[in-house]
C-alpha cells in the first residue's frame, strides 16, 4: 500500500476526489474542506460558521486516520471575501480555538474569486503527520 483513502464513515461519499489520503509514512493530505456537514449541507451562511465547520471537518478526517488536532502541521485557507475575515477576527479566533484549541500550525490564506460550491465562503485544506504507531 502506498496510500489509503480516509473518509469519515458517516459522511456521504466524496464524488471525484478524496477527503484525505494517508501515505505509508503517516503524512495525511486533506483536500479542501468547506462549511458543509457530512450530509453535504451547509451549516451556516456566514464566514465564521462555515469556517468553524470546515475546521471541524478537518479534525474529523484527522481523527478517522487515527490522529489528533496536534498532528495537523499546515492549513491553507481560501477565502472569497477578505473583508469578512478581517471584520470578524475576534469571532474567527474564538471559533478557531473552539475547534483547534491553542494549536497553531503553519498557515497561509489566499483570497480567491470564488469556490466550486457557490454558497462556500471559505475552503481550508490541511496536512497532518500521523505518528506511524497510530496509522494501524
Amino acid at each position: 500500500m502506498t496510500h489509503k483513502t480516509i473518509h469519515p464513515e458517516s459522511w456521504l461519499p466524496a464524488k471525484g476526489y478524496a477527503n484525505g489520503m494517508l501515505t505509508r509514512d503517516g503524512v495525511l493530505h486533506i483536500g479542501g474542506q468547506i462549511g458543509w456537514d457530512g450530509d453535504q449541507r451547509f451549516v451556516a451562511d456566514d464566514f465564521v460558521g462555515q469556517m468553524r465547520q470546515a475546521l471541524a471537518n478537518i479534525v474529523a478526517i484527522v481523527e478517522t486516520a487515527g490522529g489528533q488536532v496536534q498532528d495537523i502541521t499546515r492549513l491553507t485557507w481560501f477565502v472569497t471575501d477578505k473583508r469578512a475575515y478581517i471584520a470578524r477576527q475576534a469571532e474567527v479566533g474564538r471559533a478557531y480555538r473552539d475547534v483547534m484549541g491553542k494549536h497553531f500550525p503553519a498557515m497561509s490564506m489566499v483570497v480567491v474569486a470564488g469556490l466550486i460550491e457557490d454558497a462556500a465562503l471559505v475552503e481550508i485544506e490541511a496536512t497532518a503527520h500521523i505518528p506511524p504507531a497510530e496509522t494501524g
